[in-house]
């Protein structure tokens, strides 16, 4: 499954302001490591919300410097 995303809605909505509650997981169409991810984030103090921030950023900005769309295939960054 193919999924294509604006860039900086999904690192600024989904991961920046929404990463605690895993909406750039759901986004992704990542539903199960989304979830698992809500239950971990809480004993974590989100610890793994922040390393998915770090990683859509410069995944966003340096991979993708070219567009303004994100493209996501079974839920991993495809370029």
């Amino acid at each position: 499954m193919e999924k294509t995303i604006n860039k900086h809605l999904f690192v600024w909505l989904g991961a920046f302001l929404f990463g605690n509650l895993a909406v750039d997981r759901f986004m992704r169409g990542q539903i199960g490591i989304g979830i698992l991810k809500l239950i971990i984030n809480a004993g974590t103090f989100g610890l793994w919300a922040l390393i998915d921030l770090i990683i859509a950023i410069v995944k966003a900005y340096s991979t993708y410097s070219d567009t303004e769309d994100l493209t996501f295939v079974n839920g991993r960054y495809s370029r």
